[in-house]
């Protein structure tokens, strides 16, 4: 059985003020049980799209290396390294939010990664196409790594904001609105146990002033 909350007072006021708080707890439930069904529904989406997004990732990033060593194997290492020296790349990117159920995540705006063979600064003629293609693989990469890390976030943050909602639930469900109606329950059962000791009393004084009345008629 639910526990009462102490303190409150039995009359018909702290009655109606009971009911209006369960009539309140109820509706908060409801609509909270809506946005969590709501949430792990988002979630579960974004789930889905960060299964996609990193099963990409390992695909690309797989070409990627294997090209590199491909190149490593025609040019050498030393060569390779030496290309690589001169290939750095700045990246720019917006970092923003956008509202998902009352949950702010990230959306990140990256700027054309993807560089012809000159803009990466080395030329062709002491060069193998394999070491073309990883360039390219490594570029197409980044794009997919910040795919990846945008929704990786926004699974985090649903995933707290669903368990916070899933609390209040359940505090709602299993302690709040319990309390709230076993409190209600006690104070009408003390009214109703008032009205009959009122009944029981009335009763008595009706009595004694009938007995009263008899006395002085006779």
């Amino acid at each position: 059985m639910a526990e009462v909350i102490e303190g409150i007072s039995p009359t018909r006021m702290e009655l109606l003020r009971l009911g209006r708080r369960i009539v309140l707890a109820e509706k908060g439930h409801k609509l909270l049980k809506e946005k969590r069904d709501a949430l792990v529904s988002e979630f579960l989406d974004v789930v889905h799209k960060v299964h996609e997004s990193r099963s990409g990732t390992d695909e690309k990033l797989a070409m990627a290396f294997r090209d590199l060593l491909m190149a490593q194997a025609v040019m050498g290492a030393d060569a390779v390294r030496q290309v690589s020296q001169v290939t750095g790349q700045d990246l720019r990117m917006d970092l923003d939010t956008m509202n998902i159920m009352g949950v702010r995540v990230p959306t990140i705006t990256l700027e054309e990664v993807k560089r012809s063979m000159i803009d990466r600064g080395y030329g062709f003629a002491d060069t193998s196409s394999k070491l073309d293609d990883a360039a390219r693989n490594f570029e197409e990469s980044i794009e997919y790594v910040i795919k990846l890390a945008e929704v990786q976030q926004s699974v985090e943050n649903l995933a707290t904001e669903v368990i916070k909602t899933k609390r209040r639930v359940n505090a709602l469900e299993y302690i709040v609105i319990p309390r709230l109606r076993a409190t209600a329950r006690r104070i009408r059962m003390r009214l109703s146990e008032m009205e009959r000791e009122n009944f029981t009393r009335l009763k008595k004084i009706k009595a004694a002033i009938e007995s009263g009345k008899v006395a002085e008629t006779a």
